[in-house]
């Protein structure tokens, strides 16, 4: 599977964002094949934890910037693809983990907030940049980045965009486990061994519950951040952004 790569040992499906080349930056086509894979395990019995990575030294750069510009529907499918895999994860009865080997942003980043155990290697950091190209946050972010963190937090990493270190992280709530980089494997593996090991009815209940708890919001969220990305799709402001972004220079904004 090109971009995406899949493997099962052990009870835990890997799946891990395989764009090197390019900080393992997400197409729609590429959410949507992880969003199938995330919703098949409810039909496979040799699956009994999930892990989420990156190869190379990036979780994932978040959206393919230059597959946005190439045509208009490449943002709404994208987008699309990633409310797909929020609603997969959440949804999912399995443990999702997420082993965040460098930087998550955008898209990404959302996909990995969503998870149940996040781990981050200390040299991870988590951005949510979508004002950087006049866009707003979209993947259930609004909703899940703010249960974790509260709402100061939200708006500082949503409004200014800047990126929250992997310690930082771990002492605002955002994630659960911030390691040395080389550690990252052995924790990733032994976590995941333990859920695999784990009571599966159990499991799923909490996690139920507990997204019950915290998440009641998230489909509202999920709505309103899909009808106002998509208005911000038609704008001046996202047209520039986008050019900005492949100019290497900063944006100009006019509200237009």
């Amino acid at each position: 599977m090109p971009d995406l790569l899949s493997s099962v040992a052990d009870g835990v499906l890997t799946l891990t964002f395989d764009r090197p080349e390019a900080l393992n930056a997400v197409t729609g086509p590429m959410m949507a094949r992880l969003a199938d894979e995330l919703e098949g395990v409810r039909a496979r019995e040799d699956v009994r934890v999930v892990v989420i990575t990156g190869t190379g030294a990036a979780f994932s750069a978040g959206a393919d910037m230059a597959a946005l510009r190439l045509a208009p529907a490449h943002p709404v499918e994208t987008m699309d693809g990633a409310n797909r895999v929020i609603r997969a994860v959440v949804g999912c009865p399995l443990p999702v983990l997420a082993a965040v080997n460098g930087v998550a942003a955008g898209v990404a980043c959302s996909a990995a907030l969503a998870s149940d155990i996040i781990v981050a290697a200390e040299s991870a950091a988590f951005l949510l940049p979508f004002s950087r190209i006049g866009l707003m946050t979209d993947g259930g972010s609004s909703a899940t980045v703010a249960a974790s963190i509260g709402r100061a937090r939200t708006m500082r990493m949503a409004l200014l965009g800047e990126p929250l270190p992997a310690s930082a992280a771990l002492d605002a709530g955002l994630v659960t486990h911030v390691v040395p980089d080389d550690e990252l494997p052995a924790l990733v593996a032994r976590l995941a061994g333990r859920l695999a090991a784990g009571p599966p009815i159990a499991l799923a209940g909490i996690k139920k519950a507990v997204n019950a708890a915290t998440l009641s919001g998230l489909e509202a969220a999920l709505d309103r951040e899909h009808s106002g990305q998509r208005a911000l799709f038609t704008t001046r402001d996202f047209t520039e952004g986008l050019d900005a972004f492949a100019d290497g220079r900063r944006p100009v904004f006019r509200g237009e």
